[in-house]
């Protein structure tokens, strides 16, 4: 075994028993508990110089140590062993997802629970948006003599109810504007709505231009309006299980932070990775969150990124298994999600 090996194998046992037990870790406890073929005093000299060299921090002086955010990163680049899921653990989370589904806000919504459930954790979640979609159905239906009721289906089961002011339009009037809309409109996307195909549709019911034009103004609107993902969090009170959080007020900052949908949502955007992103402690911008790990994974729609779920915890979180689960869970969205919406 080379130095560099042994330095490896002594940060990855660390890792895992820190994971594992939330404590630091001293060289003993490693000779021990681990078949390294080292004496404890050179396990000791060892985990110096991984202290010197930035990888591990010793909290006190008399205690053993624990991985820095510079350690993890190394763990999960380059040391950290592939978790797999049993046969048995995926059914139970297939079965769970694709139960009692209505539309893509109940999958997401779904996903961010079970997420939570098993990671025993907080899970973050992005729905798809409005205008990264194409329509499916498009229907207007009259309530009143003055309100008519838009709804809009897209492709990824999003479903937008508005209601417009319209007045004396009868519903047969709506059925005909509703086919020609369904005709030139179907799988299409919010950005294809352009001047062009409004002329067309305006040139094929002109008897009914008037109606037409307050339609097409209200549906550019409502379009606009429906456009921004949702945010879903589940299971911010699971931090109450976890060492790091036995301060009452650490655990309150966290749920105030968690509660700023706003900043989560921020987190979520501008997360630029097209599979697994590990952000771990401060290569976390916000300050706030600097001594929390965040694991994100995107789910896609025929091979186009829709929306993210993720889990956000301390950085002494079991990466290898909830970057698996994270897997498994968007390889079943991004499978499934257009045959399990109706």
């Amino acid at each position: 075994m080379t130095l560099v090996e042994r330095k490896l194998k002594i940060l990855q046992a660390i890792i895992n028993d820190f994971i594992s037990t939330a404590q630091p870790i001293g060289s003993r406890t490693i000779a021990k508990k681990y078949d390294l073929g080292i004496s404890s005093a050179t396990i000791r000299n060892e985990m110096s110089d991984l202290e010197e060299l930035g990888y591990l921090v010793q909290p006190h002086t008399s205690a053993g140590r624990i991985p820095s955010d510079l350690g993890y990163r190394l763990y999960v680049d380059s040391l950290m062993k592939k978790y797999e899921l049993e046969n048995r653990q995926k059914k139970i989370i297939k079965d769970l997802l694709l139960s009692q589904i209505v539309e893509i806000d109940d999958v997401i919504k779904n996903t961010s629970r079970i997420l939570s459930q098993i990671t025993k954790l907080t899970s973050i979640s992005l729905s798809p948006q409005f205008k990264s979609s194409r329509l499916k159905n498009i229907k207007l239906v009259q309530v009143d003599n003055d309100k008519v009721l838009l709804v809009l289906v897209s492709n990824t089961g999003i479903v937008k109810n508005a209601i417009l002011r319209i007045n004396n339009v009868s519903q047969g009037v709506l059925n005909k504007v509703s086919n020609l809309l369904q005709d030139k409109l179907s799988g299409k996307t919010i950005a294809d709505l352009d001047d062009k195909i409004k002329d067309k549709i305006k040139n094929e019911l002109i008897d009914y231009s008037s109606t037409i034009d307050t339609i097409l103004l209200k549906l550019d609107n409502c379009l606009v309006d429906m456009n921004e993902s949702e945010i879903y969090l589940e299971g911010i009170t699971n931090i109450f299980n976890l060492p790091e959080y036995t301060d009452i007020n650490k655990a309150k900052k966290f749920i105030s932070i968690m509660e700023k949908k706003d900043l989560m949502y921020e987190i979520l955007k501008n997360d630029k990775s097209d599979n697994i992103c590990i952000r771990i402690g401060n290569e976390n911008e916000i300050d706030d969150i600097k001594d929390c790990s965040i694991v994100t994974a995107t789910y896609r729609l025929n091979g186009k990124i829709i929306g993210k779920i993720g889990v956000i915890g301390p950085t002494r979180m079991d990466y290898s298994r909830i970057t698996a689960v994270l897997e498994y869970l968007t390889n079943i969205l991004s499978n499934n999600v257009e045959d399990i919406l109706p």
